[in-house]
């Protein structure tokens, strides 16, 4: 299973969509504190619809206690950071490994990204964007990993609702 790391996620509507597009793809999500906004704010809910309630999501108090709690991320923890030197379809993601996120305004602190220099991962862009939209970034990124694992256990086609193919 992928995990989906949020470091101090700060826009409810965000994590609220990255929430619903977990559970479509059977991935976890951590949150690390500060988060900008109440775990159960109304917005956040309205963002995930009534997935919100089948995801599989953890909270944490901060980045320590998240390797505290996840000591299988070691080698495994990618960093999402427009200062990488490697795009992320670069990398072999494995079935269990984590895509960290950083808040909205900041990315993640440059204190933690120096630790993990080799497992940094961007997305290309052209130089002039500071970044994107944090929830279509996850979904990149996840969607890269979910299909180098053949999409495993989704659902690979679908069907009309009135008419056939």
């Amino acid at each position: 299973m992928l995990n989906i790391v949020l470091l101090e996620p700060e826009i409810p509507a965000n994590t609220g969509n990255i929430g619903r597009t977990c559970v479509a793809s059977g991935s976890r999500l951590h949150l690390i504190k500060p988060l900008g906004f109440d775990i159960n704010e109304k917005q956040l809910k309205r963002a995930g619809l009534d997935y919100w309630k089948d995801l599989d999501v953890t909270v944490y108090d901060n980045f320590a206690d998240f390797l505290e709690k996840n000591p299988d991320s070691q080698g495994k923890l990618y960093m999402a950071t427009t200062k990488a030197k490697h795009v992320y379809t670069d990398v072999d993601f494995q079935e269990d490994a984590y895509i960290m996120f950083g808040k909205e305004s900041a990315g993640i602190p440059e204190e933690i990204l120096v630790e993990y220099e080799q497992t940094c991962i961007r997305i290309p862009m052209l130089e002039n964007i500071r970044s994107l939209n944090l929830s279509n970034s996850v979904a990149i990124v996840l969607y890269e990993a979910l299909r180098q694992q053949n999409f495993k256990q989704m659902q690979l086609f679908g069907e009309l609702h009135r008419l056939h193919w």
